[in-house]
């Protein structure tokens, strides 16, 4: 296919290769029952009551994020994991089937906090391993000084600010007495209180970190997490502990509780992993056939809608091809473009040896412990808010930072790096030492690339990925004083969007001044094209659209007005204006071996099983063009060599 782009971005390309060479590259609305009687557990029920102190009666924001959780993982959207405040929560508000984040945790989190398109606030990467222009403009790994924040714009309209839980926008502190690393962490981005991990990952769910961590900090201090309790109940303590502190001054506050869960290590208490005991001893597509077909019956997946199947097995990984002349989003292997990265050996559950099925079966017991246990902190979250009577005048907000996450891409090459006992009761997790104390990676455990398929089914792929399982998310929302839902929304809608939703809560409006121009001596162009002023600042505007009719009503018109483009690690896709096509690259051989854009009715085929793009050119040259267009846009440079996170 001859894309009508081609001159244009070649020297897109050579620019970026001359730019490297100078750098030092250094649910439905009823809740499901537990589908095993062994899986139970509660819901927190506590009455609301009205509050009178205060005259501030703007609602409260609660807005509560899952990290890594698959689509249909929780009970309302068709999964058999018990999460029963979560589908109350579904029950009294709104689930959102179709709405996306990034593909990785930094870059939504970007979106979110800045409104706009991660590209411009510092975000194009979340950064090595794996990708080329670290360091770039616009690719700094961490929020810079063009970004807005929604914190700071709310504490700027009155409301109290907190933020509890994963940060990952930037790592250092003033106290490092490093000039550079002021403007990193959640208190100088309007969090008038903050207790985050500032990193990715914590390397255990119940703390046990070194005197001399950084991985953690409050209010701007590193601090040490507690030792023996798991993140999810610091975390929900810690966040109860900023919403009592000013309660009673009568103010709203903008709540962000952002868990690690269900990100590995996978460490949970026996009394939550133990639950699930058998459950997934059937295997992967027996679990996601079971998924699928309680989809059907919720509504949640039309009957002439496709499910993603998982990938086809693979016994031998395919080769890679040598060279540097990368397949990308503008070169085919027809072109001569050849060279990519190795595939993956990934075994059916037929495949397993007994070991291994035992080793993966306890795996997702431990995620679904993981899931419910979550579960039950956001129920005692909003169990506190009846309690001080403030759930009445609180809109809420829940979803995953992006799909879950398939890595390790072949989890059972080798299980026996754990011992079977280890298999079996991978939970010293209470434990100061090393968890697990020997394995091929430091990251723990983790269940891999087949569960991470059945827990996004009936969408294709994994985190990291642009498919519907990299970036939809299972999401819900419920509006202040509302208490019976509304059916599911199924317009599009992203991250972007939640950011002007809280501010149309709090009555307050972004900035809108546009900056002043300053004309680049080599380029001739204005570097401050498009931004606004903040406080001397000259920054990037937000982009989405509030979602405030959605949340409040029965509509189904659509909330964006453009075709919507995104890109990650030269992984690229764009969903058209109308809502109905997708199109979507993958560098092989993930993708097409040939490098082909894919196309996909997306409306109708969420799973992205039918590829048209042979059939419809036209429209995947149209789609393309649009991209090409988001790039120039965002400032956004493809990589010479598309590789992923995980690769």
């Amino acid at each position: 296919m001859v894309y009508p782009f081609r001159n244009r971005i070649q020297n897109r390309r050579t620019a970026l290769g001359l730019i490297l060479a100078s750098v030092a590259l250094g649910c439905g609305t009823t809740p499901l029952e537990p589908t095993s009687d062994h899986v139970q557990t509660e819901t927190f029920a506590a009455q609301s009551q009205s509050s009178d102190e205060g005259e501030d009666k703007r609602p409260n924001i609660l807005f509560i994020q899952a990290d890594d959780l698959g689509f249909s993982d929780i009970g309302c959207l068709g999964g058999e994991i018990a999460t029963p405040n979560l589908d109350q929560l579904a029950g009294s508000g709104r689930i959102l089937t179709n709405h996306h984040s990034g593909t990785v945790s930094a870059i939504m989190r970007a979106m979110l906090i800045s409104g706009t398109d991660h590209h411009l606030v510092g975000l194009g990467t979340m950064g090595p391993p794996g990708d080329e222009r670290t360091g770039l403009p616009g690719y700094e790994t961490y929020l810079n000084d063009r970004s807005l924040s929604v914190a700071e714009l709310l504490q700027d309209a009155g409301y109290h600010t907190y933020i509890s839980g994963k940060w990952h926008l930037g790592a250092a502190t003033p106290t490092d007495g490093n000039p550079a690393a002021i403007g990193k962490t959640p208190d100088q981005w309007g969090f008038e209180r903050s207790y985050a991990l500032i990193g990715g990952f914590a390397a255990n769910h119940y703390g046990h970190e070194a005197a001399t961590s950084k991985n953690w900090v409050a209010d701007g201090n590193y601090v040490r997490p507690p030792d023996g309790v798991h993140s999810a109940t610091n975390l929900t303590n810690k966040m109860i502990e900023f919403i009592d502190s000013n309660v009673a001054d009568g103010k709203p506050f903008f709540a962000y509780t952002t868990y690690l869960s269900p990100h590995w290590p996978l460490q949970v208490d026996l009394e939550w992993s133990d639950r699930y005991r058998g459950v997934y001893d059937v295997g992967y597509h027996e679990i996601q056939a079971r998924r699928i077909e309680r989809m059907r019956a919720l509504g949640i997946l039309e009957s002439d809608m496709d499910a993603a199947p998982l990938t086809p097995q693979a016994l031998v990984a395919p080769p890679g091809s040598p060279g540097t002349n990368y397949i990308n989003p503008f070169n085919t292997r027809d072109e001569g473009y050849t060279a990519y990265h190795a595939g993956v050996i990934d075994k059916d559950w037929g495949s397993l040896s007994s070991l291994e099925k035992k080793a993966q079966a306890r795996y997702m017991e431990i995620y679904a412990g993981m899931v419910t246990h979550m579960d039950h902190e956001i129920g005692r979250l909003i169990a506190h808010l009846k309690e001080i009577g403030e759930y009445d005048n609180t809109f809420i907000i829940f979803h995953s930072d992006n799909g879950a996450d398939g890595w390790p891409m072949q989890p059972t090459l080798d299980p026996k790096v754990w011992d079977e006992q280890m298999a079996v009761e991978p939970n010293y997790s209470k434990l100061g030492t090393e968890f697990p104390p020997a394995g091929p990676t430091p990251r723990g455990l983790q269940y891999g690339r087949r569960w991470a398929e059945v827990s996004n089914t009936p969408l294709s792929m994994s985190k990291g990925f642009q498919s519907e399982g990299g970036i939809r998310t299972p999401a819900i929302v419920k509006a202040p004083q509302k208490d019976s839902g509304h059916q599911p929304y199924t317009g599009f809608t992203h991250a972007v969007d939640e950011t002007r939703t809280f501010l149309a809560y709090a009555d307050a409006d972004p900035p809108s001044e546009p900056a002043p121009v300053d004309i680049d001596p080599v380029t001739g162009e204005n570097r401050n094209a498009g931004k606004v002023v903040y406080k001397g600042r000259y920054v990037y505007p937000m982009i989405g659209k509030s979602l405030h009719k959605v949340v409040k009503s029965s509509t189904q018109s659509p909330v964006q007005s453009g075709p919507f483009g995104t890109e990650s690690y030269g992984r690229a896709a764009l969903y058209s204006e109308d809502g109905k096509w997708k199109i979507r690259w993958t560098e092989p051989a993930f993708g097409p071996v040939d490098g082909h854009w894919e196309l996909f009715r997306i409306d109708r085929d969420p799973g992205e099983v039918h590829d048209l793009s042979a059939s419809m050119p036209d429209k995947v040259s149209e789609l393309v063009e649009q991209w090409v267009e988001y790039l120039d846009r965002t400032g956004a440079v493809e990589p010479l060599q598309p590789k992923g996170y995980y690769p």
